[in-house]
């Protein structure tokens, strides 16, 4: 096994737990920093190796030390997968620049799905960071003109998603989406392209698609956190990226 990929799945452990405490305190407009890590329920103050990625959750049989209280399977989950996608992304890119642009997109990609499949919460707070770190990186990568298309490109998704969103407000009589998975669009653009980009919404519908179909059968609920498949969908096609703009090419006569 490539030690990189190693040391990037444990530090894909750690920061996942990080990116667990984010979710959660953000979406609740708490402090990420204070007070240190606690249980939610009684307040114990977790000692060291309490904290340990996984194997606290297993040693401690999904209970809090003090309390019993149950711990929320969602801990280790999401640090287990963030752990996996750093790792992927290395698998994917190599030693390269393409890499550090999965993790940061991974990064969001996870705390979306903590935040919004909890709470119904996409943070303004990590769209904004990540935009920032892709800034820089795009800057590496293509300097400025490329940073200027990328905004334009973003602009466009985020307009056509407002769109969507004010056509389906009127259709349902209701809100057909959040201003969340709105703002997500201008990320979707940012990192994809206007022309991918605009794959991100069907790839995102066509995932969320089962389970809508369980929530409206077996839950009688017609409430979906749609941001988690939305933001799936902008990985999934960053990792395919290349394959896709072929595609288009050839299905265009060669003008993508």
């Amino acid at each position: 096994m490539d030690v990189i990929l190693l040391y990037l799945f444990v530090i894909g452990l750690f920061l996942g737990s990080f990116y667990n405490v984010v979710a959660l305190r953000l979406s609740k407009c708490e402090s990420i920093l204070f007070p240190g890590s606690h249980c939610t329920n009684c307040n114990h103050r977790l000692s060291w190796y309490e904290l340990i990625p996984v194997f606290s959750y297993i040693g401690l049989k999904g209970k809090c030390k003090e309390c019993k209280m149950k711990i929320s399977i969602q801990y280790p989950l999401i640090e287990l997968l963030t752990g996996i996608l750093f790792a992927f992304s290395y698998y994917l890119f190599g030693f390269s620049v393409m890499t550090l642009v999965s993790i940061v997109v991974s990064s969001i990609v996870i705390i979306t799905i903590a935040s919004d499949a909890r709470f119904m919460v996409i943070l303004d707070e990590v769209l904004i960071a990540g935009i920032l770190i892709l800034t820089v990186l795009y800057f590496f990568q293509g300097g400025i003109i490329y940073i200027l298309k990328k905004v334009v490109s973003g602009v466009l998704l985020f307009l056509l998603m407002f769109f969507v969103k004010k056509v389906g407000d009127q259709a349902f009589k209701q809100e057909s989406l959040g201003w969340g998975d709105v703002k997500l669009s201008f990320l979707a653009g940012y990192i994809l392209g206007a022309k991918v980009g605009v794959l991100y919404i069907f790839v995102g519908a066509f995932l969320a698609l089962p389970y809508a179909l369980y929530i409206s059968f077996k839950k009688k609920s017609g409430i979906l956190p749609f941001g988690p498949f939305l933001a799936s969908a902008i990985l999934l096609l960053l990792w395919n990226m290349e394959y896709i703009l072929t595609f288009l090419s050839v299905l265009l006569g060669g003008n993508v």
